[in-house]
């Protein structure tokens, strides 16, 4: 007789006593503190880094900081002043008065220095010059002109050759009587010397009249200058006159040719305030009192016209200044009226003016401030000051209109002249009493701010104002155009098209292996996919430049063939899998099922390389790149591919959604191979009805004019969105496979259970049951690869093109944030503009990539609530 024995648990373990061991228990608070102090190294390392990242663009909006202010007295003028110049030092400055004397002085202490004398025989009765007053030109009563060289000479020479008994001007400077020297590092000294250099009379005027208006400029090279006159008489004649200097490098012979016209006569009761004119010589402005101004074109020197009339100011107005910034594309007018407006020379189609061009205001200042009696340009960039009839002066940037300098010279007190260094760090002023007053200031960024950066902004040859980034260009005139709006476009644009075309195929990748493969299959297809995301991904930039690009430029009709093409064959090879017995079915499951997947894939790829021509030649006209060139054809082809899907979803939507009772009754007893064939001929006969839709979709939209080439479809560039998408794509759908799959494999086993045993087909437990349970972690999952692809670097700099564009056409470039940096930071000076923007781009891209995280990160958590509530 057998005696049944039995234990509690209580006997079973009364010997054994539970304790925890001291090292685990020391190991794990080690662990505790060790991640817990590691979590907060994280963010105080990202803040560190955000720190650090507005630390180096604060100075991109800081205005204009005063330095220093130099006042003293000098001999009041006793004559109008016609210019003056300051070196880029601030060492020496200089005034040339209308009665031919010149002055000059030391800039910080008002201290003589020895003029050049001047020896002009006529009264001069007119002046004007190059914008950066090296080149000058006087015009005298007898109708001639003399031209003249001014420089600020600037020489580094050693302590040894330092001349003996300075005199001491103050602690940086002194001069021997002549030149002033500036101790500079290195134990050396700069040496400033004044010149000016004159030449022989020409006459100008054909009657020996004196000239009222007059502007000179000068080009070309040491051997072949050319020098250009345009000049107003008393008579109100109008002469364009153009010097030709040839130097024999051999016998160092010069020879000049002297050419001269007279433009089309203007009205005599004209006031002239001044005459404009380029240094190309191809356009001269004629400016009235009252604000009239006439353009004339003198591109063809044989042949001018008045090209366009137009009055700048409004009625009972006069006009105070006229002027050019550097460059000569923009036109800077003040009226007695207090108005201080900006004009660009605009191309435009109406026929408005005889050479297609229009002086159209741009920008206005001076709002609610006096009227503006001096203005001066720099000679490099597009910054300018101005002094007011109030005793207000100002430094100010064109294009960004940020004030660099403001400040008054004193009540009721008018400026006599000014003058900028180049470098726009030193701004002198001397007043009808003699008071002279320089101001030393820095503006570092003068074109730089918030809406030069994030907002339309219009500039210098433009129609109208864009978003533009141009950071550099082969003109001395150039002005960096910085918004990064393209780059953020940019960026956005990858993102989006390589999601359009990872997401769908990562996920439901993911909803596969997790639902329906088996273990041993699907643990080699998840580590082989997890081993995609190893590769670098400046590789797979350089197969998508190098191999990608060329391939789908020959072979696009056939790209665009697959789209279409390899889902219908797997739909098809779906509803054929169905006629297939279940015994054989179940045999052929897991890795037999997968090469059949693989080879039908095949199948379409070899269908769509052998249909692409066909699908060119109804679609697109034969040619595609053509096409959506506007070459050849019409956008009928392209609506009814892009109504197709959705006349497919309305069709499908009203067969299941009105007819699922019926076609329930019609197919109750129908086999397995039976229903088969129903779903075959429902499928073909949903197609036949969509494509009729489409068609008619297409119909409509063309007649009412519509066409998506003007969209998401344009010019054909072989590096461009789609290369984008292809090879970013294939970087991102490990990322997002990988999380989502661990997603919908951690998703308990008793809900499929209870949805399968309740009826629902495998499919339907996946996308009702599994997918909402694993939301938070599939949302997740996209998130993570947007952000991996907003801040992807090599692949957009090697295959898209870098080419700053704002638009969506998937087959033009883009050029992205991080491409930018990447590219543009190696070249960029130190503290300079462009490289405190391209810190200010990483800013903004650290700023887009937190959003993503943040919005994943609460959205998940959403998810989850939801999630732990069922």
């Amino acid at each position: 007789m057998k005696k049944n024995i039995t234990s509690s648990p209580q006997s079973a373990t009364s010997g054994r006593k539970k304790t925890t061991s001291r090292f685990v228990i020391l190991a794990d608070r080690l662990a505790d503190r060790i991640i817990t102090i590691g979590g907060i190294l994280v963010i105080f390392v990202v803040l560190g880094i955000m720190v650090f990242l507005v630390k180096e663009t604060y100075p991109l909006f800081v205005g204009g900081i005063e330095t220093d202010t130099h006042n003293y007295s000098v001999p009041r003028p006793d004559s109008e002043i016609l210019t003056m110049g300051l070196d880029d030092n601030k060492t020496m400055a200089c005034i040339l008065l209308k009665n031919g004397l010149v002055r000059i002085f030391h800039a910080k202490t008002g201290g003589p220095l020895p003029p050049p004398i001047l020896s002009f025989k006529n009264k001069i009765s007119s002046f004007g010059g190059s914008i950066d007053q090296n080149h000058i030109a006087f015009g005298f009563a007898d109708g001639t002109v003399r031209t003249a060289q001014v420089k600020f000479e600037s020489q580094v020479i050693a302590l040894e050759n330092l001349p003996q008994n300075l005199k001491k001007l103050d602690e940086r400077d002194s001069t021997d009587g002549l030149s002033v020297f500036s101790q500079i590092p290195g134990n050396q000294y700069r040496k400033v010397t004044f010149k000016i250099t004159t030449q022989d009379p020409v006459k100008v005027s054909p009657n020996d009249n004196a000239i009222i208006a007059l502007d000179y400029r000068i080009g070309g090279e040491t051997e072949k200058k050319t020098q250009v006159f345009a000049a107003v008489d008393k008579d109100q004649n109008i002469i364009l006159s153009k010097i030709k200097s040839r130097v024999n490098l051999l016998t160092g012979k010069k020879r000049a040719t002297v050419k001269t016209i007279s433009l089309p006569k203007l009205p005599d009761n004209l006031q002239v305030h001044s005459v404009l004119l380029t240094e190309k010589a191809d356009m001269v402005l004629v400016a009235d009192k009252n604000g009239t101004v006439y353009r004339f074109n003198t591109h063809n020197f044989k042949s001018p016209f008045l090209a366009e009339t137009t009055r700048l100011l409004s009625s009972d107005n006069q006009l105070t200044t006229i002027g050019f910034l550097a460059g000569e594309q923009s036109l800077v007018v003040g009226g007695t009226d207090s108005s201080l407006d900006i004009y660009f020379f605009i191309h435009n189609e109406t026929g408005e003016t005889s050479d297609g061009k229009n002086l159209v205001k741009a920008r206005s200042y001076n709002a609610g401030r006096s009227s503006v009696t001096e203005f001066t340009p720099v000679q490099r960039g597009k910054s300018f000051a101005v002094a007011r009839k109030n005793g207000d002066a100002s430094v100010i940037h064109a294009t960004s209109e940020k004030t660099l300098l403001d400040f008054s010279i004193g009540k009721n007190i008018k400026s006599a002249g000014i003058a900028l260094t180049p470098r726009v760090d030193g701004f002198l002023t001397i007043c009808d009493n003699g008071t002279v007053i320089l101001k030393e200031f820095l503006a570092p960024h003068p074109e730089i701010t918030f809406s030069t950066i994030f907002e339309k902004v219009w500039y210098e040859g433009y129609p109208e104002p864009t978003y533009t980034w141009q950071s550099s260009a082969g003109s001395d005139d150039y002005e960096p155009k910085l918004s990064l709006i393209p780059l953020i476009f940019g960026s956005v644009k990858a993102a989006f098209y390589s999601l359009l075309f990872a997401v769908p195929i990562a996920i439901l990748g993911a909803i596969y292996t997790s639902e329906f493969l088996g273990v041993k299959t699907k643990n080699i297809v998840k580590p082989t996919m997890e081993m995609m995301a190893s590769i670098p991904s400046v590789v797979l930039g350089f197969i998508a430049a190098l191999i990608l690009a060329p391939l789908v430029e020959t072979w696009i009709a056939a790209v665009l063939v697959t789209f279409v093409v390899v889902p219908v064959f797997l739909v098809i090879g779906s509803l054929l899998w169905q006629l297939l017995p279940q015994h054989i079915a179940l045999q052929l499951d897991g890795t037999p099922k997968i090469m059949l997947i693989a080879l039908t894939v095949v199948a379409a790829l070899f269908a769509a390389e052998n249909f692409g021509r066909l699908f060119e030649q109804l679609f697109f006209s034969g040619n595609f790149k053509a096409w959506v060139n506007h070459d050849i054809g019409d956008g009928r082809g392209l609506l009814f591919l892009m109504a197709m899907p959705l006349s497919m979803t309305f069709t499908s939507l009203f067969m299941f959604g009105y007819l699922r009772n019926f076609l329930a009754r019609l197919t109750s007893g129908f086999t397995q191979v039976q229903a088969a064939i129903f779903d075959i001929v429902k499928l073909l006969f949903i197609a036949v009805i969509a494509a009729f839709i489409s068609f008619g979709i297409a119909w409509i939209a063309d007649i009412l004019g519509l066409d998506a080439r003007n969209g998401i479809l344009g010019a054909y560039v072989q590096r461009n969105t789609l290369i984008v998408g292809f090879a970013m794509g294939f970087a991102v759908i490990p990322i997002i496979y990988t999380i989502a799959e661990d997603a919908l494999t951690a998703v308990p086993n008793h809900l499929r259970a209870a949805s399968l045993g309740c009826g629902a087909t495998p499919w339907q437990t996946a996308i009702w049951i599994v997918m909402p349970t694993a939301a938070s972690g599939i949302f997740s999952a996209i998130m993570i690869g947007m952000g991996r692809a907003v801040g992807e670097t090599m692949i957009v700099v090697m295959a898209a093109g870098n080419t700053p564009l704002l638009d969506w056409n998937i087959f033009n470039g883009l050029r992205a944030l991080s491409a930018t940096i990447a590219v543009e930071l190696p070249e960029a000076v130190k503290e300079g503009t462009l490289y405190r923007v391209l810190f200010l781009a990483g800013l903004v891209l650290f700023a887009i990539t937190f959003v993503i995280n943040t919005i994943a990160e609460l959205v998940r958590l959403k998810y989850r609530k939801q999630t732990a509530m069922l």
